[in-house]
């Protein structure tokens, strides 16, 4: 009789989520909509180190997208802060916060027309040890998870404005 009712809440529950509208982001795989739009986006480089990083983190992802050509252009703006926050009595930080926010813009190339003006960001918590070797790089490794964290974020973004593109045409 419990088996029943499993079955029953099973059954009832895929019911639901079969009316509820979900839809995959990626149906048609390689050649669905938004893997096409997204293989038609040219990264525009960024400034400095962080937008090295970011520019890689975002070539990496969309490289596996093939479009027939460039047909949007992002424009990716980074802000890249750290501030100490933890302080001992003798004013020494022992913690920092890294802060990568990202403004970015989707331009058209055919009018040079903003289709999508966003923001990302996401930040780390780093320990500052007694050696500055390790402190440096603990604050290059934060720059790098996070540079891929927001690009991450850029490129779901793009795919939610490809589908919804898709969907008004």
């Amino acid at each position: 009789m419990m088996r029943i009712g499993h079955i029953s809440v099973l059954f009832l529950a895929s019911a639901l989520l079969a009316s509820c509208g979900l839809q995959p982001l990626y149906s048609g795989g390689s050649n669905g909509v938004v893997a096409t739009q997204l293989g038609d986006v040219q990264i525009e480089p960024i400034k400095g180190k962080a937008g090295w990083l970011m520019r890689n983190a975002l070539n990496d992802q969309l490289s596996t997208f093939e479009g027939s050509e460039a047909r949007y252009r992002l424009i990716v703006e980074l802000d890249d802060k750290i501030a100490g926050f933890g302080v001992r009595s003798n004013d020494r930080i022992t913690r920092e916060r890294r802060t990568l926010r990202a403004r970015y813009q989707l331009v058209r190339l055919s009018d040079s027309k903003v289709v999508l003006d966003a923001t990302a960001g996401s930040d780390a918590g780093i320990d500052v040890v007694s050696s500055e070797y390790a402190t440096i790089a603990a604050e290059e490794t934060a720059l790098e998870n996070l540079s891929t964290r927001v690009a991450d974020q850029i490129v779901k973004r793009l795919s939610l404005f490809a589908r919804e593109q898709a969907s008004n045409n």
